[in-house]
């Protein structure tokens, strides 16, 4: 499987619980903070719901 790199460009603040929860389930939680994970089905699915808060690209 290919890597990305997933980095948080906005606050999860006054967000729904279910989006920070995501968040900090992708390792994520501080602006600018940048994770590289698998590009799984799983990943992509989290990614989609948070997609307004993160950007993501090719590792």
């Amino acid at each position: 499987m290919a890597k990305i790199r997933i980095t948080q460009v906005k606050s999860a603040i006054k967000r729904p619980k279910n989006q920070k929860a995501t968040i900090k389930a992708l390792g994520l939680g501080k602006i600018n903070k940048t994770v590289e994970v698998e590009n799984t089905p799983q990943i992509n699915g989290m990614v989609i719901k948070v997609s307004h808060l993160v950007n993501v690209t090719e590792a």
